[in-house]
């Protein structure tokens, strides 16, 4: 049995066809200044008309989200909530909901209506999930404070821990290595984690934005790269 996996993210759309652990086909589409608006559902279409599975993946990085705790159940509310984040079209977004037990986290986010409409159609086995969710079922925790840094194309998720426990969960766009930097070092201050005493782990894109990880470096002693993305073996998809 063949599976697609589906990974969006703010520009782009990746997916992979697997068979058991087997990665068959991956592919990555972004879109650049001459492709037309309807870029992503295009090649979407494409996607779900040529390929040749029986069940399908989807994991969504669109940081149109919201953290609370798993208790949270005011559930109605949660397009009212992302859009303290995000601009929400209320109209054009359904209200999606991934839940991580581990860390008694709830994620509220939204995702395109005609993304969902067309993978549904086609009436197969179908699992959805959000990246940050997704990131924390992957991770390795230790008893002392972490950051977790899962590069993508133009953009990252940012975890902090401390003592096992979910500090704060961030999704947003990279344009400038010096404005991320930045936010590395605000946020390290106003979460009170010192540099000597945080351990950082970066997985993902590290090829890619090996620059920022060349910065990073300058300023923290304790990074370990975890993941780096190849050809058919992607950190949040694998």
């Amino acid at each position: 049995m063949q599976k697609l996996n589906l990974l969006f993210t703010k520009d782009g759309l990746q997916y992979q066809i697997c068979k058991g652990k087997t990665v068959q086909k991956e592919i990555f589409y972004f879109p650049d200044e001459n492709s037309h608006a309807d870029f992503i559902s295009t090649k979407l279409d494409e996607i779900l008309s040529k390929e040749d599975f029986q069940q399908i993946q989807v994991i969504s990085a669109l940081n149109h989200f919201s953290l609370q705790k798993d208790s949270f159940t005011n559930h109605e509310n949660g397009l009212d909530l992302i859009a303290f984040n995000a601009d929400v079209d209320k109209e054009n977004e359904g209200l999606m909901l991934s839940i991580n037990k581990k860390f008694e986290v709830q994620f509220y986010y939204s995702f395109p209506n005609e993304y969902y409409n067309k993978i549904k159609s086609l009436n197969l086995p179908t699992n959805f999930n959000f990246s940050g969710e997704n990131f924390l079922q992957k991770i390795n925790v230790k008893n002392h404070k972490e950051i977790h840094i899962n590069l993508y194309h133009h953009q990252c998720e940012f975890l902090a821990l401390d003592a096992n426990k979910l500090v704060l969960y961030n999704n947003l766009d990279i344009n400038s290595e010096v404005d991320f930097l930045y936010f590395v070092m605000f946020t390290l201050s106003k979460i009170n984690f010192g540099l000597k005493e945080t351990k950082f782990f970066v997985y993902g894109e590290t090829t890619e934005n090996e620059t920022f990880i060349s910065e990073l470096k300058k300023f923290v002693n304790n990074l370990d790269i975890v993941f780096d993305n190849i050809h058919q073996q992607n950190f949040i998809l694998s």
